[in-house]
């Protein structure tokens, strides 16, 4: 990866690996959400995807995810302009779309990997799977403020 490539490289020319490199594993992407077709506006819920692993904020199947979630996003350059509104406020694809920096705490920054979970920005300790939760039941989980 060349160094701190997302203050200078645009999005659309970033290579797989750097594009990789912006996730910060917060998994609040996998989080279900409630799109309201009258108004557009979007609730996102504690309720996770079923391939999300609670505890580590990252997905089970990151590879073959698609086969076992058909509708799951896949976030690219071409689709971050159509979808980045219901990105959570602090992902790096959503920041650097709309030309801000990444947050302190982006593991990009602070070289640990953990470091979304230990600054509170992730998912980790407070989602419950899918498979926990009747679809019915989603509006008991909706996240008071978004995120």
């Amino acid at each position: 990866m060349r160094p701190r490539f997302w203050e200078t490289v645009p999005l659309k020319q970033m290579n797989a690996t750097e594009w990789e490199a912006l996730c910060d594993g917060c998994g609040k992407c996998c989080l279900n959400k409630i799109e309201y077709e009258d108004t557009g506006e979007v609730d996102y819920t504690r309720v996770a995807c079923k391939l999300l692993d609670c505890s580590t904020c990252r997905c089970s199947n990151y590879e073959n995810r698609r086969n076992y979630v058909p509708d799951c996003v896949q976030l690219s350059p071409q689709s971050l302009p159509k979808i980045a509104y219901w990105m959570p406020r602090t992902c790096a694809y959503r920041l650097l779309f709309k030309g801000e920096p990444l947050p302190d705490w982006h593991p990009l920054l602070t070289g640990d990997p953990d470091s979304t979970h230990t600054a509170g920005f992730s998912a980790k300790g407070w989602v419950v799977s899918e498979t926990e939760v009747s679809e019915d039941d989603w509006d008991d989980y909706i996240i008071d403020g978004g995120l």
